[in-house]
């Protein structure tokens, strides 16, 4: 199997097993792809559904028919009709493909009986995770195939020195098994080793790679707590979330006067959190707080942003936040955001561990 198969089927395999149902839709307006979930919800199969307009499968909710060209679309809870099936409630979504603005890919998350807008906090993680795998899917992955393929013609017709068309392929295949790479960090269950770690030396570890690195044009101010005891935590996962953190806060700042991130550290007596029904609250008192002095996350996702695939960010994956609050968790401890209305306002990550 060559690069370009094997990125092929990566992609494939990844459209397939979205858990919303997924329509690509071509510049003919006409079905190209449907996954496995969309079969299911929709009562027919991808062959059947290939080649037909999207109204010919489903009535479109209100107000469809008259969105604005080049923008997308939303309709949550919105009831929708099936030709060939019963009615539902869903939330739909038309994106466009980054890129391809001719392209386009429709979702359909099915809303449970009884749900209704007002009631749906617990409907948003899975909704905007699914929808956001989508369109990243789409970028990400879709996107890089078209060149593979069309450098692999050219290698096939016979073309002179082949080594830049063979390099475009490796380029485009490693990126992604990268991005894969980075989707199954979240799938690893094994448990952590946590042992009792000064966090000090860990942060200033992480202080010179970022300063030698992606924030060599900022600057980094410590405000720490000297007294501050060893923490139980995993050296790696720490080292990992808390560069996350401070490389985030990097991006942050590109274009900002001044920019600034500060790292400071506190003992927080009485911090705590419950781990279930019947068991005692379990105290996290270190605390480690990463801000800076840039924008802050846009309104509408900023209650969303350890969400998968959720990113305020233009070419944003929206994987380094979840994956920084999946470590944190399996460390026993929390992480949170905050804007702060300082002078100028400050955006902030804090990060409670338990004292070793």
């Amino acid at each position: 199997m060559n690069g370009a198969e094997a990125a092929s089927i990566a992609g494939e395999d990844l459209f397939a097993s979205l858990p919303v149902a997924a329509l690509l839709i071509g510049p003919d307006e006409c079905v190209a792809r449907a996954n496995a979930a969309a079969e299911h919800l929709l009562n027919q199969s991808e062959r059947a559904m290939k080649g037909q307009r999207l109204d010919r499968l489903i009535e479109p909710p209100s107000g469809y028919a008259d969105r604005r060209p080049g923008l997308g679309f939303a309709a949550f809870d919105a009831d929708i009709r099936i030709r060939r099936g019963a009615d539902i409630r869903a939330d739909f979504v038309e994106g466009f493909v980054a890129d391809r603005p001719e392209w386009r890919i429709v979702t359909l998350h099915h809303a449970p009986a009884g749900r209704r807008m007002g009631y749906g906090i617990d409907r948003s993680a899975g909704a905007r995770a699914a929808i956001g795998a989508a369109a990243m899917l789409a970028h990400e992955i879709k996107n890089p195939l078209s060149g593979i393929r069309g450098a692999a013609q050219l290698l096939a017709a016979g073309v002179d020195q082949p080594e830049e068309l063979t390099s475009l392929i490796t380029a485009e295949v490693d990126r992604v098994a990268a991005l894969i790479d980075r989707m199954e960090d979240f799938t690893d269950t094994r448990p952590l080793e946590l042992r009792a770690q000064s966090i000090y030396p860990l942060l200033a570890h992480a202080r010179s790679l970022a300063e030698a690195g992606f924030a060599s044009d900022i600057e980094m101010v410590e405000d720490y707590d000297p007294s501050l005891p060893p923490a139980l935590l995993d050296r790696d996962a720490f080292l990992q979330l808390v560069l996350n953190l401070i490389k985030n806060a990097a991006e942050a700042l590109d274009g900002v006067p001044d920019p600034r991130i500060t790292i400071s550290t506190a003992f927080r007596h009485g911090m705590s959190v419950s781990v279930g029904p019947g068991h005692p609250r379990r105290p996290l008192p270190i605390e480690i707080t990463i801000s800076d002095n840039g924008p802050g996350a846009p309104a509408d996702i900023a209650e969303h942003l350890f969400e998968p695939f959720v990113s305020g960010k233009p070419e944003g994956k929206g994987l380094g936040l979840p994956l920084v609050d999946k470590l944190i968790r399996d460390m026993g401890g929390i992480v949170h955001y905050q804007r702060e209305a300082t002078d100028p306002p400050t955006t902030e990550f804090h990060i409670f561990l338990a004292r070793a």
